[in-house]
Formats: C-alpha cells, sequence, structure tokens
C-alpha cells in the first residue's frame, strides 16, 4: 500500500520560489533556497517591514498559545497551515505550559512534510504532538483525522497563523474556519492572524512576491478578517494590529491583524 504522506523527491524543486521558504528566510531561517532569498528580497525592497512582520507572528503565536495554555485552561491545539519548524513551535510552547498537551499540525506542503519529523517528537513524556497531512479546503478530513489525537468533546484551539490569504474567496475561508469551528465543544478558541491591505508598500510587496514566481496571497481588510470570527467571543484587545495584541515588549506596527476567540 502506497504512503499517503510519502514524498516524491521531485516535489522539492529548489529552482522555484516556495512559500514556506520564503517565510523561513523572511524569520532568519536557514531552510531556504537562492530563489527563495531572491523572491525575499525583491518583497523587502518595497516592503521591508516584511521580515519584521515573519518575526512578530511567531511572537503572536507564543503569546496566544501561552494565554490559551496558562489562562485559559486549553489542552489541546490544531495548528493547520503550520510551515517549516522555526524556534518556540506551538508544541513547544504548549507543552512547556502544559506537559501533557496535545498538539496536531496540519499542512498540505510535500516540503513541509519533510521537515516534519522534527516536529514529531513531543518536549514531554507526558504530551503528544502529531502531524495530519491534508489541505485546509478538506476541513472535514483535518477533523476526523486530528480526532483520532485530540479529544473533540474537550476545549480545543484551532490556529490559523498566516495562511488563509492562500484562499482568493473569504466565503469560503468562512466556511472552513466555521466548519472547524462547528466540530469543536463550547469553550474551544479560534486563534487567527493574516497579513492586511492596510498599507500600501505591503500591497505592492503582494504584487511583486507574484512577479517574481511566488504564490499568490490575498491580503484582506481588517474587516473582512472579523467576519471570520462571527458567532465568537472576541477575547480583549479584539482584532488589532499582532505587535499590539498583549504586547510583550516595544515593536513597531506592522500589516497583519490577529485574534483569539471563543466559543459560547
Amino acid at each position: 500500500m502506497a504512503d499517503r504522506n510519502a514524498v516524491e523527491p521531485s516535489a522539492v524543486n529548489g529552482d522555484v520560489p516556495h512559500a514556506a521558504r520564503i517565510w523561513n528566510y523572511w524569520m532568519g531561517g536557514r531552510d531556504n533556497y537562492a530563489s527563495d532569498r531572491a523572491a525575499g528580497d525583491a518583497v523587502a525592497a518595497v516592503y521591508p517591514e516584511i521580515a519584521t512582520m515573519a518575526r512578530q507572528s511567531r511572537r503572536f503565536l507564543v503569546r496566544t498559545v501561552t494565554f490559551l495554555a496558562r489562562e485559559c485552561g486549553v489542552r489541546q491545539f490544531i495548528d493547520i497551515g503550520t510551515g517549516l519548524p522555526a524556534k518556540q513551535n506551538t508544541h513547544e510552547v504548549a507543552q512547556g505550559i502544559v506537559p501533557e498537551a496535545r498538539i496536531v499540525y496540519v499542512d498540505n506542503d510535500p516540503l513541509v512534510l519533510v521537515h516534519a519529523r522534527a516536529l514529531l517528537g513531543s518536549t514531554t513524556a507526558e504530551g503528544t504532538t502529531a502531524y495530519v497531512h491534508a489541505d485546509y479546503h478538506d476541513p472535514d478530513r483535518i477533523v476526523a483525522e486530528a480526532g483520532t489525537v485530540v479529544d473533540v468533546r474537550e476545549p480545543v484551539a484551532v490556529m490559523f497563523m498566516g495562511v488563509l490569504g492562500y484562499e482568493p474567496d473569504l466565503e469560503v475561508v468562512r466556511a472552513i474556519v466555521g466548519r472547524m469551528m462547528e466540530a469543536t465543544p463550547s469553550g474551544s478558541h479560534l486563534v487567527l492572524w493574516d497579513g492586511t491591505d492596510t498599507g500600501p508598500e505591503v500591497v505592492v510587496g503582494a504584487e511583486r512576491l507574484v512577479e517574481c514566481g511566488g504564490a499568490p496571497y490575498v491580503l484582506r481588510a481588517p474587516e473582512q478578517l472579523a467576519r471570520c470570527f462571527e458567532g465568537l467571543e472576541l477575547v480583549e484587545p479584539g482584532l488589532v494590529p499582532i505587535t499590539a495584541w498583549r504586547p510583550d515588549g516595544e515593536a513597531p506596527p506592522v500589516d497583519a491583524y490577529g485574534a483569539v476567540g471563543r466559543k459560547p
């Protein structure tokens, strides 16, 4: 029987800019090629804040996961569109606070699957860390496979961290988010951040990325992102720039908004 998680060597092409590797470059990582760095530099030439956004998005992840694990008692996390491993991954943050935390990473990228082996080891003996190879356009499959690791009768944090712009239709995005939250019980949380069209330079940067061969990414208005939280109770301070969500230090503003919403 073929292994559906197997990755063909041809799936990893260093000559074509790759979304996860470009992001890794902006974050200061080493898992990238010359094509990724060229595309990343082209964006940075018109939107220098992109590297700051990448690094601040990780700080947002750390703060939100810490809040949920420490203050809300959340013990289960489904991180959809996880990307390449980086410092302070979701399982490391959560299990550092709650040793028995269960984390499921979800991504459909074959390159990410190659690197996911580094994620599969829990940081604690009590915790569980797993990986589901799936596209977020198939939330039913994610729910089914993640349900073999997490207990969907107990609160779950569903995370979409800077990935929903790959779907151009906002109604499709809302349907995906809605289906995931529909499958979780009261007390569950949605954590979401995404790039926004709140500055002319970031919009030009998105155009430059496509010109360099990168995957198109839709930048939305904060008001559009807010629609993903309909039916949920926004945790203070609400939907704000990611650097303004319960900040743990000084940080420049970036064109990215995020929030945490609780399912009543």
